[in-house]
C-alpha cells in the first residue's frame, strides 16, 4: 500500500497537480475515427469539447486529447492531420475549463503547438524515444510529461517484464535529464496493452508496485484494454468498464496516482473506495504504539 503522502507534479503554464492523498482521473478524448473503443464518436471539435467538459463535470482532473489511434494495425496519420484534429479542441477546452489538459502525442512539433494552445502535459507513448526533440520541447515549455513504457518497435527486451521496464525507464529518464526536464515534471506509465505478450499484462498488474523504487509517480491506462476483456470474458470494449474499475482500485492500492480511463464516473467510484482504504491505513496505529 502507499507509504508516502503528497508530491507535486509540475506542469506547463505555472500549473501543478498534488499527488498522494487521492487518486486522479485522466479522461480519454480520442479525436479519431478509428480508436479501438470510441473511434468516430468525437471526431469534430464540438463533440470532442463537449465530451471533455462532461468528463470534467463528472470528476476528471485531466483530459487527454489524442489525434492518432495507437491500437495495433491502426492507420498512421501525418503530423498535419494529427494537429488539425486536436489543436482546435485543446484551444477551446483551455478557454472553457480550468481542468488540466494533456496531449497524447509522440511528435515534438505537435507537442510544442499543443502546449502553445493551452496543454499542460505531454503524454508520450514512446517514452521520449520516437522523436529526439520531444524531451527538449517538454523541458523548454516546463511541461509535465508522462513517459510510457512500450515494447513496440524494440528488439532489446529483457525476459522479465519488470527488468525490461526498469531498463526502458532508465534510458528514457537519462534522456529527460540530459534535456533538462525536472524530476518533479515526470510521471511514469508502465504501458498496459503495450507489452511484448498479452499474458504479461496480468503479471504487471501483480508486480506494478515493484516500479515504485524508481521514485516517480505512476499513471496507468488499463481502460477497456484487450487483456481486461480477456480476463473478464467481455469481447465488446465498451462492456469492460466494471472490470476496468476493478483494475483501478487494485492499482491504486499499490501506489498508482493517475488513471487514464474512458468511463470517468465508474472509475472515480473505484478510486474513492481505494482512497478510503488507504486513508484508514494511515490512521491505524500499529499494535503497542501510542
Amino acid at each position: 500500500m502507499i507509504s508516502s503522502r503528497n508530491s507535486v507534479w509540475r506542469l506547463a503554464h505555472g500549473r501543478s497537480l498534488t499527488l498522494g492523498d487521492r487518486g486522479h482521473i485522466m479522461a480519454i478524448i480520442n479525436v479519431t475515427p478509428d480508436s479501438f473503443s470510441d473511434g468516430g464518436r468525437y471526431v469534430d471539435v464540438a463533440s470532442a469539447v463537449n465530451h471533455g467538459l462532461s468528463c470534467v463535470n463528472e470528476g476528471a482532473s485531466i483530459v487527454d486529447i489524442g489525434g492518432e489511434s495507437t491500437r495495433p494495425g491502426a492507420a498512421p496519420v501525418t503530423a498535419e492531420e494529427e494537429q488539425d484534429r486536436i489543436l482546435p479542441v485543446i484551444e477551446k477546452l483551455a478557454r472553457e475549463t480550468d481542468a488540466l489538459i494533456s496531449v497524447d502525442t509522440y511528435r515534438a512539433d505537435t507537442a510544442r503547438l499543443a502546449i502553445a494552445a493551452g496543454a499542460h502535459i505531454v503524454n508520450d507513448v514512446y517514452g521520449l524515444r520516437y522523436d529526439p526533440q520531444m524531451a527538449h520541447v517538454v523541458s523548454e515549455a516546463g511541461a509535465g510529461v508522462c513517459i510510457m513504457y512500450t515494447a513496440r518497435g524494440r528488439d532489446d527486451y529483457r525476459e522479465d517484464i519488470i527488468d525490461d521496464e526498469l531498463m526502458f525507464f532508465s534510458r528514457s529518464l537519462d534522456m529527460a535529464k540530459a534535456a533538462g526536464i525536472r524530476d518533479d515534471a515526470i510521471i511514469l506509465d508502465p504501458g498496459f496493452g503495450f507489452l511484448q505478450k498479452l499474458e504479461q499484462d496480468s503479471e504487471l498488474m501483480a508486480r506494478c508496485g515493484e516500479l515504485r523504487p524508481l521514485g516517480f509517480p505512476l499513471l496507468v491506462g488499463t481502460s477497456r484494454k484487450r487483456f481486461v476483456g480477456m480476463v473478464s470474458m467481455r469481447d465488446v470494449a465498451t462492456e469492460r468498464d466494471f472490470a476496468t474499475a476493478a483494475t483501478t482500485a487494485m492499482l491504486r492500492l499499490v501506489g498508482a496516482s493517475i488513471f487514464r480511463v474512458h468511463n470517468v464516473s465508474a472509475n472515480l467510484d473505484a478510486l474513492r473506495m481505494a482512497d478510503a482504504v488507504i486513508e484508514a491505513g494511515y490512521m491505524v496505529k500499529p499494535a503497542g504504539k501510542s
